[in-house]
């Protein structure tokens, strides 16, 4: 895979982090309010959004284009500005839209700096919670809270019989399809909150985290960040997660290797 070099990782990942408070800053003075909420399957399922989160990719589309106007950018809202660039921006303004609505603290803002197709610097904001996670190159990660910045690492050589499991379907999963991974099902003892998860794992709170029908702004954001942390992250087939899809994060590949092969009847 194809790296930048230390000075671009430095100007992007101060960008993000620049970023990331002035995302925090913009939700409390401007959406900590009444929003209005729209069904994009209407008859179909639920999938939200709301107005806060094409404010957010609206005031984010604008900071990217003020600072980097012939990158690419995709968006979950506003679709693909395509240019020649060979630098494309991701971003899921509220990852988590069914926690917003309800006013769960666990939405965040997700965007990732992808150079030829690869996620190479990846932010992950959460304003409620006032922190946010950021890799700063290929091997350092950091959560930021209270105005600190503290390292971040997978927790390391824990046995299998050890692990904290957080695992969700989104319904892509049918009851009887459940039923082939009665192992996993076991295994699943925590709850699963969109991308605080992931970041979790990142921090070694949890040690393995799986999720069906990821997109690619859902997913290309984390991936940097949890590769930095010492983390893997897969399809749950162990095709690249930058396919998205259905996701299989863990803290170490031993671990990883296991699940896959507990997910194998249901991971076609």
């Amino acid at each position: 895979m194809t790296l930048i070099n230390t000075k671009e990782y430095k100007i992007y990942s101060n960008f993000l982090s620049n970023l990331a408070n002035d995302l925090t800053k913009f939700y409390f003075s401007k959406l900590n309010k009444t929003f209005k909420v729209t069904n994009k399957i209407q008859g179909k399922g639920y999938d939200p959004v709301t107005t806060s989160d094409k404010a957010f990719e609206k005031f984010i589309r604008a900071k990217i284009k003020n600072k980097f106007p012939n990158h690419q950018v995709i968006g979950e809202e506003f679709g693909h500005k395509k240019t020649l660039s060979d630098y494309t921006w991701v971003i899921d303004p509220i990852d988590g839209t069914r926690s917003f609505v309800i006013g769960n603290p666990t939405w965040s803002n997700l965007i990732s700096l992808n150079f030829k197709g690869n996620p190479i610097v990846g932010l992950a904001n959460f304003p409620i919670l006032n922190k946010y996670y950021l890799n700063i190159n290929n091997k350092n990660a950091y959560v930021f809270e209270n105005k600190r910045k503290r390292k971040i690492s997978v927790s390391k050589n824990i046995p299998f019989s050890k692990i904290k499991v957080s695992g969700a379907f989104h319904g892509a999963i049918s009851l009887k399809q459940q039923l082939k991974i009665p192992k996993v099902l076991k295994l699943m003892q925590f709850p699963t909150a969109d991308a605080l998860s992931y970041s979790h794992l990142c921090e070694g709170k949890i040690d393995v985290v799986f999720q069906c029908a990821n997109k690619i702004w859902d997913i290309h954001p984390l991936i940097p960040i949890i590769k930095a942390a010492g983390g893997v992250v897969t399809t749950w087939n162990n095709k690249d997660a930058v396919n998205a899809g259905s996701i299989l994060v863990s803290a170490n590949q031993s671990t990883h290797n296991k699940m896959l092969k507990l997910l194998k009847p249901v991971s076609k």
